[in-house]
């Protein structure tokens, strides 16, 4: 289901209410963010303050803002509570194509709720932002992230050495993509 408030498209699923972060949100992304074991994978430390989720939230708006990207909040139905993001970065229009991301609390893990959001989010890409294809770049330890987009249907393409430097190392990164016909 589809909900479009001020413009920002709202998604519904079973469990789940995937809508905008607001500032009002900052102590909830502090509270995952700052957990080390989420930001393993992500290239990012760990966040130390109410400022760094601010931030967060802000670098979320302007990827909305220059349409470079869109980043929802994940909420349980029975509570409004964000208890992680999932979204589009590095959107290219010109070519259809996209990243996709997610991270979700660690309290939250092996709920099935990380398969719900990015499914719906998928779902989203390619019937309202006529995206042809979407990639997902995961470091090679991350496997759980692996597992997540495989069972979507994404397929590894190949491994990207040093593709990042983050944390003061070079990271190599796997390439997966999902194309709109395969998801179809």
């Amino acid at each position: 289901m589809l909900v479009e408030v001020n413009s920002f498209p709202i998604l519904e699923t079973n469990r789940l209410i995937l809508r905008k972060v607001t500032n009002d949100d900052a102590c909830s992304l502090l509270k995952y963010l700052s957990d080390r074991d989420v930001m393993k994978h992500i290239g990012l430390e760990p966040f130390k303050s109410i400022n760094d989720a601010l931030d967060e939230i802000s670098w979320y708006q302007s990827i909305y803002d220059k349409n470079t990207g869109i980043r929802w909040g994940i909420t349980l139905k029975n509570q409004g509570q964000v208890i992680g993001s999932c979204g589009f970065l590095n959107l290219i229009p010109k070519h259809y194509r996209s990243e996709i991301g997610i991270e979700l609390s660690k309290e939250h893990w092996g709920e099935g709720i990380a398969s719900e959001a990015i499914n719906a989010v998928i779902r989203y890409g390619f019937m309202h932002m006529n995206l042809q294809r979407i990639e997902a770049l995961i470091e090679p330890p991350n496997l759980l992230s692996q597992k997540l987009v495989e069972k979507q249907g994404f397929i590894k393409e190949g491994l990207l050495r040093s593709y990042e430097f983050t944390g003061g190392k070079f990271d190599d990164l796997y390439m997966y993509s999902l194309l709109k016909p395969d998801f179809e």
